[in-house]
């Protein structure tokens, strides 16, 4: 009986090790893949457009601190002259609408409103990447969101085809403790968005309803 429980522990063991491995991994190739890649509001090279990512909304309807952040840096870009429109991108569904609060906030910060293009089906970082390529013909980009969420973006978006670099909105310190549930929450993201790029090949909706930009769309 003893030996039997031993081996059972030992493949448990072995299990969890292998599990654990199969979340970290991604992760780290991730962030080695994103080394050279990001940039700060004023070292970016110019790009046609930024793709910002929804994160979230409050229950009354206004974005949470990271998505202004987001919102925010982007808007800098623009002012900068670093790109020439906006896509903003997230989940739209009933009355939550995560690419009109990022809307309006863009626009109560002074940004055109004619420069920005909003994709309302933005519900995972995969369905953005692949509805900027396939639905938007962009091809080169400034990927906008905060450092933890990066690397999975950056990777995510150069393997379906976007030429793709990275500025960060981490415009304020954050808390502990979402810094900690945002990272871990990027190690089954990670794999996910591995498995869809490289496996799985999924193919989101890409005839969802949008509004046509105001500069051309082909690079």
């Amino acid at each position: 009986m003893k030996a039997i429980l031993s081996i059972i522990r030992k493949i448990l063991r072995t299990a969890l090790l292998l599990g654990l491995l199969l979340l970290i991994v991604p992760r780290l190739l991730t962030a080695l893949n994103a080394v050279n890649r990001l940039y700060t509001v004023d070292s970016a090279p110019n790009r046609p457009v930024a793709i910002v990512f929804g994160a979230g909304l409050w229950w009354n309807g206004e974005p949470t601190p990271v998505l202004r952040d987001r919102v925010a840096t982007a808007v800098d870009l623009y002012n900068s002259g670093k790109v020439s429109w906006l896509l903003m991108s997230g989940s739209q569904s009933g009355t939550y609408n995560e690419p009109q609060a990022m809307f309006d906030y863009a626009v109560n910060l002074g940004m055109p409103a004619e420069a920005i293009v909003l994709d309302n089906a933005g519900d995972r970082t995969y369905d953005t990447c692949y509805r900027a390529l396939h639905t938007y013909n962009i091809q080169n980009a400034i990927l906008v969101t905060q450092r933890f969420h990066q690397p999975r973006a950056l990777y995510t978006c150069n393997k379906l085809g976007i030429e793709a670099i990275g500025v960060e909105a981490d415009r304020r310190e954050y808390r502990r403790s979402s810094l900690m549930y945002w990272n871990l929450r990027e190690l089954p993201a990670t794999l996910s968005a591995m498995l869809d790029v490289h496996l799985l090949q999924s193919k989101p909706v890409v005839n969802a309803p949008k509004i046509t930009p105001p500069v051309p769309l082909i690079d």
